[in-house]
């Protein structure tokens, strides 16, 4: 059965933890995120978080329903980092652009939480307003609803997705996440032209590349995609107005 979630205006009278603080909501995520930094998701439990916070293991149940509802409210305040002070600039490619790095810069900062939360769907506040936001400047910007919903699928997974790929590489021990990033050089740069000509040819671009993350092209690759489509949209919407004007004008000339 889940426990009853105390109001928060409840919570808030209750007397101060052996820290000394009035545990809150924020206090617990931010608590929570830092737990995750610093031993990965399986550090996480309701007995070490209360430890953290210097409450009882129960006292987490107060504020959530489970360990589950938590790591929800993780993934909500990750959208809630990458939209603070965000403003639009009315330049909807632009927009989305800084929006995704946004996004991914956010889950990158928590490579842990990341890795943990980024296939989640919440429903929560922060994610309903990036959500809100995103369509919003795609119906702004004149596509269809149809269109706008697509694209904001495509970017909003496309976001998400690399967080999840370049958190997990951060997540790696160091030690791991150098031995990866050495292959491209010891392993792929040495690759002969006889067996491997495409490598050979390309292997110092490779080797530049292939360690940093691929979002930013990615992300412009669609914003370029969907600008296109817009653009085409446009024009046959206007030769279609142009064909209608015609007609009507004929008609009213007769013969």
């Amino acid at each position: 059965m889940a426990k009853r979630v105390v109001p928060e205006g409840d919570r808030r009278r209750r007397r101060p933890t052996k820290q000394g603080q009035v545990l809150t909501h924020g206090i617990i995520v931010e608590t929570a995120l830092r737990m995750l930094r610093e031993h990965g998701a399986d550090g996480l439990t309701a007995r070490r978080l209360g430890l953290a916070l210097g409450a009882d293991a129960s006292t987490v149940y107060r504020y959530f329903r489970g360990m589950d509802d938590l790591i929800l409210a993780i993934a909500d305040d990750l959208f809630g980092q990458a939209m603070a002070d965000w403003r639009p600039t009315g330049d909807w490619r632009a927009d989305l652009r800084d929006l995704g790095h946004r996004i991914h810069h956010a889950y990158l900062a928590h490579p842990q939480a990341a890795v943990l939360t980024a296939s989640r769907v919440t429903g929560r506040p922060n994610e309903v307003a990036s959500d809100e936001t995103i369509l919003g400047i795609l119906r702004g910007a004149g596509f269809p609803d149809a269109d706008a919903v697509r694209i904001y699928h495509a970017f909003i997974d496309l976001s998400l997705a690399f967080a999840i790929l370049d958190a997990a590489t951060l997540a790696l021990p160091k030690a791991a996440r150098e031995a990866d990033e050495e292959v491209w050089r010891d392993t792929y740069a040495r690759l002969p032209r006889e067996t491997h000509p495409n490598i050979a040819a390309t292997a110092p671009l490779l080797v530049a590349r292939m360690n940093d993350s691929a979002y930013p092209t990615a992300l412009d690759m669609l914003l370029s995609s969907a600008a296109a489509q817009l653009a085409t949209s446009a024009e046959a919407g206007s030769a279609v107005r142009g064909a209608r004007a015609g007609v009507r004008g004929g008609g009213g000339r007769g013969v």
